[in-house]
C-alpha cells in the first residue's frame, strides 16, 4: 500500500465499523470522520463547514449527517448539503487494502460542488 500511495495513511481495521456508524480520527493533525454507509468507507474533514463544529457529535441516520450544533444537514455519499443546499463538506478518499482502512493524508481534489 505505501509504495503505490505513499499520501493514505492506516487509520482502522475494515470492519472496525458497522453500516451506518461513524468515527473521528486524527489524519495529519486534521480529524477526519470516517463513516461505512451501505458496505463502503467514506471519510471527511470532521468539521462541519458551517461554524467548525465536530461533526462526529451528529447523528448519522442512513445517508443523512447532521450536524448536532446547528442541525446542518449533509448526503454522505456525496458531501453535498441538504439543509442548506448550498453547503458541502471536505472529501478525503479512502482505499481498503491488507484488511485496513486507509485515508489520504489530503482533500481530494474531486470535491463536489454545492448544489444550488
Amino acid at each position: 500500500m505505501t509504495e503505490e500511495a505513499p499520501d493514505y495513511v492506516p487509520v482502522a481495521p475494515q470492519d472496525a465499523l458497522w453500516d451506518g456508524e461513524m468515527e473521528p480520527f486524527e489524519v495529519n493533525g486534521t480529524e477526519i470522520l470516517l463513516i461505512r454507509v451501505e458496505g463502503d468507507y467514506l471519510a471527511y474533514r470532521g468539521t462541519c463547514p458551517h461554524q467548525r463544529q465536530s461533526l462526529a457529535e451528529g447523528d448519522l441516520d442512513g445517508t443523512v449527517l447532521t450536524c448536532a450544533f446547528h442541525l446542518w444537514e449533509f448526503d454522505v455519499r456525496t458531501g453535498r448539503g441538504i439543509n442548506p443546499r448550498g453547503s458541502c463538506l471536505v472529501r478525503h478518499d479512502t482505499r481498503i487494502a491488507d484488511g485496513q482502512v486507509y485515508v489520504s493524508r489530503r482533500p481530494s481534489d474531486e470535491r463536489p460542488a454545492p448544489t444550488p
